[in-house]
């Protein structure tokens, strides 16, 4: 049977926002743990006697406070503590995740090989027309999608790159594999914009949500750029931190 909890009427307080309070109270408290999923708008109507309008506006409300988390496709979820992401010389995704306790993983979800156009050439420092291969990545931490990356690097360098990074998941490990011991990051350049549809779909967020837009150089240690990165992270799970070094 489902649980059913009384709402003053008479206090003057919205109705919706009684309903956030004593959610929020009750996350607060432990009774959602983090990354839980809450029970569906129909239960929550049935629970506080009130129509789904009402407790969706709850729920959004829950959201833009960063305390709910709605994956597109899943559900919403009490939101985790956002991942602190370090943005220095050396930024290695699954070094960050993993030292915070989080399980990191990688996955490849589109590849191409293309030719160096001019944006691509002078990040890269090839010749226009440089056979280029396009990696499409999504990274995740504790089985949360958190960035969307494209990433471009020299076929000739890495010839063997999309296979490499398929098994393992790690783009540091996919370059050890071509001979690349070590890289270090030149510089980032980050900015914010709203979530393209593919982007969405992928990150499990909603259209119209922000996202982090963090592009990136890496060098290898001669000082030779390897990859450019366009990485997209969802605003609400990461929180970029630029170490003083930079």
């Amino acid at each position: 049977m489902t649980k059913t909890t009384s709402l003053d009427r008479s206090a003057g307080i919205a109705v919706w926002r009684q309903i956030m309070e004593t959610l929020k109270a009750e996350i607060i408290s432990g009774a959602f743990e983090e990354g839980s999923k809450l029970p569906p708008e129909s239960s929550l109507a049935t629970r506080f006697g009130v129509n789904r309008h009402t407790v969706r506006r709850a729920i959004a409300a829950l959201t833009s406070e960063g305390i709910l988390r709605a994956d597109q496709g899943r559900g919403t979820f009490v939101a985790s503590a956002p991942l602190s992401y370090p943005i220095g010389p050396r930024t290695r995704f699954s070094e960050i995740v993993s030292g915070q306790d989080r399980s990191p993983s990688g996955r490849l979800i589109g590849s191409a090989l293309e030719e160096a156009d001019a944006l691509l050439a002078n990040q890269l420092d090839v010749p226009l027309g440089t056979m280029l291969i396009r990696l499409e990545t999504l990274r995740v931490a504790d089985g949360v999608p958190m960035i969307v990356g494209t990433s471009w690097f020299v076929q000739a360098t890495v010839p063997n790159f999309v296979a490499d990074y398929a098994e393992s998941g790690s783009i540091t490990e996919a370059l050890r594999q071509a001979g690349i011991e070590d890289y270090r990051r030149k510089e980032s350049r980050i900015t914010s914009e709203l979530v393209e549809a593919r982007d969405a779909q992928q990150l499990g967020i909603s259209l119209g949500q922000p996202v982090l837009v963090v592009e990136s150089i890496n060098l290898d240690t001669s000082g030779k750029p390897i990859q450019y990165t366009r990485a997209r992270a969802a605003a609400d799970r990461i929180q970029l931190v630029v170490n003083g070094e930079v």
